[in-house]
């Protein structure tokens, strides 16, 4: 039987977040990938430039998420943040300007594995976001249905 996270096994990803609970809990989550971890910018940028990944995990707050997206963006890896803090409309678009794949609240991580399928059947065939298509809802509750 084919498991719709098949397309993640060995996939090589970075996640970045100042709090060791989150990593750990991404790690778990995304077994079957191949897992950096960093706790801070600079631990991460080194990462970033010295190695090759298929999707990135940014925070944005506390390891200066906007300068490791312009990081992997620039290297054309697909990036996705994900925030508690900083889970705002604004935010949301500054990600989306600036290069992000995604946008996911921490409070949908369990899920992570299903968006990152998304983010990477994307990046190998363009499409309409489904990523965003399952937050919606989400988003609607928690900005407004205005925003």
């Amino acid at each position: 039987m084919f498991c719709e996270h098949e397309i993640l096994k060995n996939r090589r990803v970075l996640v970045v977040d100042d709090e060791p609970d989150v990593l750990e809990t991404v790690k778990e989550i995304l077994d079957m990938c191949l897992i950096d971890s960093a706790l801070s910018y600079d631990s991460a940028k080194k990462l970033l430039e010295e190695n090759d990944y298929d999707v990135v995990i940014l925070d944005i707050m506390g390891v200066r998420g906007y300068d490791l997206l312009d990081l992997s963006t620039r290297k054309g890896i697909p990036s996705v943040m994900l925030t508690a803090h900083a889970l705002s409309p604004e935010n949301f678009l500054k990600s989306i300007k600036k290069g992000a794949k995604a946008y996911l609240p921490k409070n949908m991580i369990i899920d992570i594995a299903t968006y990152l399928v998304d983010i990477i059947e994307e990046s190998e065939e363009p499409r309409k976001a489904r990523w965003f298509r399952r937050l919606k809802p989400f988003f609607d509750r928690q900005f407004g249905p205005d925003w």
